[in-house]
């Protein structure tokens, strides 16, 4: 908008001008367009004016959506980057020439923010409030790609504000929130802020090897060197644990029913789950176990009775009964 309100559409003007220079059908349709307006006051809108800057906007917007398509083409073929620098890259680029979009839509449409000062900086403070948490969420979303403590790919868990843990793979990193899949396919958008402020469990930040720990009971009349040979024969012959670090296993407790062992395996896929490795293992040494007669536990528990003058009355009045029945037969 111009100073004194009337919108200032100077690329409407020019190519008016430019059309009625070279006359023909053309510059008629442009003046009988431009005779087509709406005057409030000192203002004057006609449907020229409208047409124009409906394309303005238009070409903007197409300027910007083909600009961040080439910005994300262009860093994809860029080989020096990695995953996640790529990804911040693209962002960065987007947001970039979206902004040089629509600052060269205002130029191109004349409006005067001078004048509206006062206006839009209220507007700006009201959507300033209102996009805090998007503001927020982009700034988080960049951070965390700029220090690649999580990427996509990665496994993490996160607790929620229940205290429940949310176990899965980062699939995508967006400009609000990050896209978590979990092993039964369901897809939770984390905001970015949850991620820079809670506590992360990041199963593949340095490493991708994760140990699982697989407990098994023996009972006491078993072998125990055969049953730890072959628990680790079992965890050794499942096709995801990994040969280095080699699988171990250790003698954690000796309880009241059995001898707990801790089978200690490496695994090199966590998004492929954790709950399959152990019941494969599980299964292993269950087999073995059959094949080689090693007794699992069973609860043990030893009754004392104490003696008192009612429980002997018992004891006598039982054992004249079964006498009766005796003498009876």
């Amino acid at each position: 908008m111009a100073a004194g309100g009337q919108p200032n559409v100077a690329a409407a003007d020019e190519l008016r001008s430019a059309v009625s220079r070279e006359g023909g059908t053309l510059g008629d349709i442009v003046a009988t367009l431009d005779s087509w307006a709406l005057s409030l006051g000192s203002s004057r809108v006609s449907v020229w004016d409208l047409l124009v800057m409906l394309a303005i906007l238009l070409a903007c917007f197409l300027l910007g959506k083909l600009g961040s398509h080439w910005a994300r083409r262009a860093v994809r073929r860029t080989r020096r980057l990695d995953g996640t620098q790529a990804l911040l890259a693209e962002k960065l680029l987007t947001v970039a020439i979206w902004a040089v979009a629509v600052f060269l839509a205002i130029d191109l449409l004349g409006i005067d923010l001078t004048a509206l000062a006062v206006f839009s900086g209220a507007f700006g403070l009201a959507i300033g409030f209102g996009l805090q948490k998007t503001i927020g969420n982009l700034i988080a979303g960049i951070i965390l790609l700029m220090d690649k403590s999580i990427k996509p790919g990665d496994v993490i868990a996160i607790a929620d504000q229940a205290g429940q843990s949310t176990f899965g793979q980062i699939r995508k990193i967006g400009v609000r929130a990050v896209s978590l899949v979990t092993r039964d396919q369901k897809e939770y958008l984390i905001p970015n802020e949850n991620l820079m402020i809670n506590q992360v469990e990041n199963w593949s930040y340095s490493s991708r090897n994760v140990r699982v720990q697989v407990p098994v009971g023996v009972s006491f009349q078993a072998d125990m060197d055969l049953a730890e040979r072959l628990m680790l024969e079992a965890a050794k012959s499942c096709p995801r644990v990994l040969v280095t670090p080699p699988p171990v296993v250790w003698m954690n407790e000796i309880g009241e029913n059995a001898v707990r062992f801790a089978i200690q395996c490496w695994i090199q896929d966590p998004e492929e789950g954790v709950g399959n490795i152990r019941s494969a293992v599980l299964k292993q040494v269950w087999a073995l176990f059959k094949e080689h007669d090693i007794e699992l536990p069973y609860p043990q528990r030893d009754l004392h009775l104490r003696g008192s003058a009612e429980l002997e009355r018992v004891i006598e009045l039982l054992e004249a009964r079964e006498t009766g029945k005796a003498a009876k037969s």
